[in-house]
C-alpha cells in the first residue's frame, strides 16, 4: 500500500512538473517544436544554423513523428470541434503532455523489462521516476529526452534475443533495426550507448543468420524512408525522385563531418575528457553517483550500455550534462543500494534532499518566466501596439509562442548594459508629440541590479519603463557573478529578487520640455 502511494506521489509531481513552464535549455525548443510548429502552422519561427539547408545536421525525420503528426492531430481535433486555430498556448502544454506520457508509460515499462528481479525491479521503477531528470528533462521536448527512450528499448529488444537466443527472434531484430536508425537520425551520440551492447548479438547472429537479415532489412527500409522526409524538408521545391538521387540529404553523415572539426565544436565550448566525470554526472545524479561506482551490477545490461555511453561520449570535447541523460535510467535501474542500514537512510535521505532542490530549480524556476511572457505578449500585442521586444540577460524565447504576431523579436542575450541601453534608447518613441513610432517592450530578470538605475538622462528626454506583466517564478542563473561578488551574495541576489519582467520603454517627453516628471506606472498586468 505505502508503495502505491509513493509511485501516486512521484506519478502527479512528475505530471506537475512536466506543465511547469521551466525553461531548462533552448534546444529544448529550436531542435524540435520551434521548427515543426513554424513550418506546420505558418508561424513566424526562428530556424538555427542545425537546419541550414546546404548540410543540415538535424533531421525532420524524428521531429515529424514526435511533434508533428501529434500537431496535425491536435489541429484536426480542433477544426472538428468547431473551435478557432489551436493556439500555441495549447500546442505548447499539449506536447508537455506528451512528453510526460511517454517517459511515464515507455520509460517505466523498459524498466520492468531489463530488470529480471520483481524485487529489484520495484525499487528501479521507483529509484528511476524520483529522478529530477525524469521529472524534468524527460518531460521537456528534448532530443535527448526521445534519444533515452529509444537507448532504452533498443537494450529490451537486445535481451529479448538474448534471453530467447535459440530462436532466430526475427520480429525483436526487426523492431530492433527500426529503434537503431530512428536513434541515429535523431542524434548521432545514440551510438555511443549501443556499440558496446550491441556486440553481445554478434555469436546470436552468426548462428541466427535470418535475424541479422531482419535487423539490416528494416534499418535499410527506415533510413531510406528517413532520407526522403529529410530531402523533401529541405528541397521543397524540387522533384522528390530526382532530389533523392542527384543530392540525398542524410543528416546523420553531416552531423558526423560538422563534429569532427574542432573549431565547429569550439564555438559551442570545448571541454576536457573528464568534464563528465566531475561535473555533468555529479549534476545529473547527485549521491547516486557513489552507488554508480561502488555498488553498481557490473554485468547488466543497462550499466554496460551506461558506462560505454559515458566513456565514448567524453571523448567528444564538447561536452553538456544533458547528452548523458540517457545513462541516467540505465545507472539508476542498475546500481544497489547500501546494505547497512545507517549508510541506507543516510543516502535515502541526500537523494531525497537532491531530487526535492534540483526539481525545484530546474522543474519550476529555471528560465521559468520566458514560456509564459511570450504566450502572453502573442495574446496582448495588439492591444499594446507593440511590433517590437527586447530580450535582455534570459534564454533566447521561442518565436513561434507569438503564433504569427506580428513582432520583431530581438535578442540581446547577455550584452553589456551600457550597449543595451543605448540600443533601447535608439528604438525607443521620441520627444514628438505627433510620433506614431510604435510601443517598444523590455524583457529582462528583476535581478538585474542594473535596471534599478534606468532612469538617466539621455539625449533630449528622460528614458522610464512601465511595467506591464511580472512572473515571481524565474531564476536567471546564468547572471551570477561569482568572481566579482562571491558565491552566497550572488546566490541571495538571484533568489530574493528572482522574477521575469515586462516593461513598456518610452521617454519622458514632458520632461524633456520641462512640464513635469515621469508618468505613473501602470499596474501590473501579469
Amino acid at each position: 500500500m505505502a508503495r502505491r502511494v509513493y509511485l501516486l506521489i512521484l506519478f502527479l509531481l512528475r505530471l506537475f512538473l512536466a506543465v511547469s513552464p521551466s525553461y531548462i535549455h533552448p534546444d529544448e525548443n529550436f531542435q524540435g517544436p520551434e521548427i515543426v510548429a513554424g513550418k506546420l502552422f505558418g508561424y513566424t519561427h526562428l530556424q538555427t544554423w542545425e537546419f541550414n539547408t546546404e548540410n543540415p545536421v538535424r533531421s525532420f525525420f524524428p521531429l515529424w513523428i514526435v511533434y508533428g503528426l501529434p500537431m496535425v492531430l491536435l489541429r484536426w481535433v480542433w477544426t472538428e470541434t468547431g473551435k478557432e486555430a489551436v493556439s500555441p498556448k495549447v500546442i505548447f502544454y499539449t506536447l508537455r503532455v506528451l512528453m510526460f506520457l511517454l517517459s511515464f508509460v515507455l520509460e517505466d515499462w523498459a524498466i520492468h523489462e531489463l530488470v529480471p528481479s520483481p524485487r529489484q525491479r520495484q525499487r528501479a521503477v521507483m529509484f528511476v521516476a524520483a529522478s529530477y531528470v525524469t521529472c524534468t528533462y524527460q518531460t521537456h521536448t528534448f532530443s535527448n529526452a526521445i534519444e533515452t527512450l529509444i537507448v532504452a528499448w533498443s537494450l529490451v529488444m537486445i535481451q529479448r534475443i538474448l534471453d530467447n537466443s535459440h530462436r532466430s527472434n526475427t520480429v525483436s531484430s526487426a523492431i530492433l533495426g527500426i529503434l537503431v536508425t530512428a536513434g541515429i537520425f535523431n542524434r548521432i551520440t545514440f551510438p555511443a550507448f549501443m556499440l558496446v551492447p550491441g556486440c553481445f548479438l554478434l555469436p546470436h547472429f552468426s548462428r541466427k543468420p535470418f535475424s541479422m537479415l531482419a535487423l539490416v532489412s528494416t534499418a535499410a527500409a527506415t533510413s531510406f524512408v528517413a532520407i526522403a522526409v529529410d530531402t523533401s524538408f529541405y528541397h521543397p521545391g524540387a522533384v522528390l525522385t530526382f532530389a533523392l538521387l542527384r543530392k540525398p540529404t542524410i543528416t546523420p553523415f553531416n552531423s558526423i563531418l560538422y563534429n569532427s572539426s574542432r573549431a565547429n565544436l569550439s564555438l559551442h565550448g570545448l571541454h576536457p575528457p573528464y568534464q563528465h566525470l566531475v561535473a555533468s554526472l555529479p549534476l545529473l545524479l547527485g549521491p547516486a553517483l557513489l552507488l554508480f561506482v561502488a555498488r553498481p551490477r557490473f554485468s547488466s545490461l543497462p550499466y554496460i550500455s551506461a558506462l560505454s555511453g559515458i566513456i565514448f561520449l567524453s571523448f567528444i570535447p564538447h561536452q553538456e550534462p544533458r547528452f548523458l541523460i540517457p545513462a541516467v535510467p540505465l545507472i539508476l535501474s542498475s546500481v544497489q543500494l547500501p546494505r547497512n542500514r545507517s549508510l541506507y537512510s543516510s543516502f535515502i535521505y541526500a537523494w531525497i534532499f537532491f531530487n526535492i532542490v534540483m526539481g525545484v530549480l530546474m522543474g519550476r524556476y529555471h528560465q521559468g518566466g520566458v514560456i509564459p511572457a511570450q504566450i502572453w505578449l502573442g495574446e496582448h500585442h495588439q492591444s499594446l501596439g507593440l511590433t517590437e521586444v527586447v530580450w535582455w540577460r534570459t534564454y533566447s524565447p521561442p518565436v513561434w509562442l507569438l503564433g504569427g504576431a506580428n513582432i520583431t523579436t530581438t535578442d540581446l542575450m547577455g550584452m553589456d548594459y551600457s550597449q543595451m541601453f543605448q540600443l533601447v534608447e535608439s528604438k525607443s518613441v521620441g520627444c514628438d508629440p505627433n510620433s506614431t513610432t510604435p510601443t517598444l517592450a523590455l524583457v529582462a530578470p528583476r535581478s538585474s541590479l542594473e535596471l534599478d538605475d534606468w532612469e538617466l538622462r539621455h539625449g533630449n528626454g528622460r528614458m522610464y519603463k512601465e511595467p506591464i506583466w511580472v512572473s515571481s517564478e524565474h531564476v536567471n542563473l546564468d547572471d551570477l557573478d561569482i568572481g566579482g561578488k562571491g558565491v552566497m551574495a550572488e546566490l541571495r541576489r538571484v533568489f530574493s529578487r528572482r522574477g521575469l519582467a515586462i516593461w513598456i520603454v518610452r521617454r519622458n517627453c514632458l520632461d524633456a520640455l520641462g512640464a513635469g516628471s515621469s508618468p505613473t506606472s501602470m499596474d501590473n498586468r501579469g
